[in-house]
């Protein structure tokens, strides 16, 4: 039967394992737009599309044995690689957070033309899927910097339907942009602007877009643009960070952190852009020039290894790790460890170190939201004072009640740290009880939901209007 709400993205909702007798097993995962497409309901036709990325994915699509609602793409291992961490997250994700190591990187040469060719077909392959699934008039949510091609591929294969792209990323300003191919580009823009509306976590994300747009492609045309700022989903959160598992945790990192310390915490995956070896570099700052805190606060880092088929990813885990011995080594007494560093993910563990956290640390380099920073919060037992970098997105909600940094700036950030660790408990208290009212006003369900509505409420099919 044909859908009348379509979801597209990279990852889907449920990923399959194949076990030693053969039998498959799913796992379901999470997220705003899991959320989202739960709470249209079951009556609305719903349909998630999205890659088989495991063996036990593909195996699922060969034995027709997917979950209802969900088409996973058979898109081939080699392609989806050249596509995925060709392109994707080696190029795009590079650009939009403005990683690149310039006088070296990037070289567009005849390597990036043969996997931008992947990057082609895989959202090719996607914008086919929806085409051949959507009935008339549907509404088409496609998310994120993978599938930038797929709302003008699709335009062109069905010009009735109501087509949305969401940006979870920050979008690179226009000279940052301007690195990549003229062709490259031109083709990036107007695969975006095949869309009815286009949605960024932030304004200042959406007006960078726009004036990509402006320069590169002679305007938006009648697409229209719009901001919706993912919020922390505070119910789920509250509930689980209360359950059985998240108080263990919450003893054994006591343990580690010894008695009557204060926490500063960050929990992270390892992706460049989060900066969690300025943040490891900060802290050493302060023992160093604050030593009156030394054995009276522990820094919690937990660094998930994120992206690890890259060299770099490789290779910016090992120095975080690194850092954090060095520290160790240096400052570190029988009595007291000052970095306790994790690397396995474990999100039960992550929930306690919330808890009990005196202070939060989200120094990223850039980044599109950062729901750490809104998480943190509103699950911290006794209130945790903010230490955020201006560049993460969630500044702009947030920023009037955290402690601003640049996140380039070591010495900025351990002064940040040493005013966080000193603030009052009850403007501390004060300051992350609005945090959390901020961090939740655009719960995942109202924020999948608001896009849903605006792509409906917009014009007849095909670019309309601008508005936002």
């Amino acid at each position: 039967m044909a859908s009348k709400v379509l979801v597209a993205s990279n990852r889907g909702p449920v990923s399959y394992s194949v076990g030693e007798d053969g039998s498959l097993h799913s796992k379901r995962g999470g997220g705003g737009v899991v959320s989202g497409l739960s709470a249209i309901g079951p009556d609305a036709g719903a349909l998630w599309v999205c890659s088989a990325l495991s063996d036990g994915d593909r195996e699922a699509v060969r034995r027709g044995a997917g979950e209802e609602g969900v088409r996973m793409l058979p898109i081939p291992a080699d392609v989806h690689a050249d596509a995925y961490n060709g392109i994707a997250n080696s190029v795009l994700w590079f650009v939009h957070h403005m990683l690149y190591q310039t006088p070296l990187e990037p070289v567009f040469d005849a390597e990036f033309r043969r996997q931008w060719a992947a990057y082609e077909t895989y959202n090719r392959a996607f914008a086919q899927a929806l085409a051949a699934e959507a009935a008339p008039g549907a509404a088409v949510l496609v998310q994120d910097y993978h599938l930038c091609l797929v709302p003008g591929m699709l335009r062109d294969l069905r010009p009735d339907l109501r087509i949305g792209h969401f940006s979870h990323t920050p979008w690179a300003p226009a000279d940052y942009f301007g690195m990549l191919p003229d062709d490259i580009r031109t083709q990036l823009l107007r695969g975006m602007l095949g869309a009815d509306r286009l949605g960024f976590l932030t304004r200042r994300w959406a007006d960078a877009f726009e004036a990509c747009a402006e320069r590169f492609a002679g305007g938006l045309g009648g697409t229209r643009v719009g901001v919706h700022g993912l919020g922390a989903d505070a119910d789920f959160l509250r509930a689980r960070a209360h359950q059985a598992d998240v108080a263990e945790r919450m003893e054994a990192l006591r343990d580690e952190i010894g008695e009557g310390r204060k926490t500063i915490v960050r929990v992270d995956r390892t992706e460049l852009s989060k900066n969690i070896a300025r943040g490891l570099l900060a802290y050493g700052q302060l023992l160093d020039d604050h030593p009156e805190w030394r054995e009276k606060v522990v820094h919690v880092a937990f660094a998930y290894p994120s992206r690890q088929d890259l060299a770099v990813y490789r290779d910016y885990t090992a120095e975080v790790q690194r850092l954090a011995t060095e520290i160790n080594s240096r400052y570190g007494t029988p009595d007291w460890t000052p970095v306790v560093l994790h690397v396995k993910d474990d999100f039960a563990r992550s929930l306690a170190a919330y808890r009990l956290a005196d202070v939060a640390l989200v120094n990223p380099i850039r980044d599109g939201m950062n729901l750490v920073a809104k998480e943190m919060p509103v699950l911290s037992d006794e209130g945790c004072a903010l230490v955020l970098s201006r560049e993460a997105g969630a500044f702009e909600e947030l920023g009037e009640d955290a402690i601003p940094v640049n996140p380039y700036d070591v010495i900025d950030t351990a002064r940040a740290l040493h005013e966080a660790l000193t603030m009052r408990p009850e403007e501390r208290a004060e300051r992350s009880k609005r945090l959390a009212a901020a961090a939740t006003a655009l719960p995942p369900a109202q924020w999948f939901l608001d896009q849903l509505r605006a792509l409906e409420e917009g014009s007849e099919p095909g670019p309309g209007p601008r508005s936002t």
